[in-house]
């Protein structure tokens, strides 16, 4: 979402059977369909491909994730086992769309776009911490909340008027910082508590992030990627 800080690796390909003619699958029969042919996995890969799990965010500036990223650094430390998100990733959801057929995004695209132009910048920081159920850790958001809100209010109607059924939970504005082994949950806890006392600087929204996220497609930590980006303007 924002520019990369590090480079991760993806899960190394299969590789074909040397001995197997590469045009020949001995395991094909000619009288079941292709996807009673394909194995459960190939045909559930199939699917994901055809679909796209998407949500539209915030990001901070690298100057607030910088200064959070230096309280929390002893807590990399401290709790290597928990499952810490990547610094560049870091991001405030206004709207969870879920699993998308993928010719469904590109309608979001001009009335986002449009909404961002429209839209003067809020005004944000970061502050405290906190968990979900023992499991996930956060920092939570001072600043004009009542402009986020705002923000995310017409962010979903976007997505509603665009005919895109998803889950419309009440916002809780948080910056998700890492998850707790199903082992150790008390890790999510301490680094909590010892986040108790932080104030981050103020920042203005920049841009307005349509995301797609590859959760559940491999093994590894999360990763994102911005489908689209578009300036506040405030006209």
């Amino acid at each position: 979402m924002t520019q990369a800080r590090g480079q991760g690796t993806g899960p190394a390909g299969d590789e074909r059977d040397r001995d197997q003619d590469p045009g020949e699958d001995r395991n094909l029969d000619p009288d079941r369909s292709p996807d009673q042919n394909r194995s459960p996995d190939q045909n559930r890969d199939r699917d994901r491909a055809a679909t796209v799990r998407v949500f539209i965010a915030l990001a901070p500036p690298d100057e607030a994730k910088d200064e959070l990223e230096a309280v929390l650094r002893p807590a990399y430390d401290a709790y290597p086992r928990m499952r810490w998100n990547r610094i560049e990733d870091w991001h405030i959801t206004l709207a969870f769309l879920g699993e998308l057929p993928v010719g469904t995004v590109p309608p979001l695209r001009p009335p986002l776009a449009d909404l961002a132009a429209s839209h003067g910048p809020v005004e944000l920081a970061l502050r405290g911490g906190g968990h979900f159920d023992e499991r996930v850790l956060w920092s939570g958001i001072d600043g004009d909340v009542d402009g986020l809100h705002r923000l995310a209010t017409d962010v979903r109607r976007v997505v509603k008027e665009c005919g895109i059924p998803f889950e419309d939970r009440p916002l809780r504005p948080h910056l998700t910082l890492a998850r707790a082994r199903r082992d150790d949950r008390s890790s999510v806890v301490d680094v909590a508590a010892g986040l108790a006392g932080f104030t981050g600087r103020p920042w203005r929204t920049q841009r307005l992030h349509l995301v797609a996220s590859d959760f559940g497609r491999g093994p590894g930590p999360i990763r994102y990627r911005d489908i689209e980006a578009w300036t506040f303007g405030g006209r």
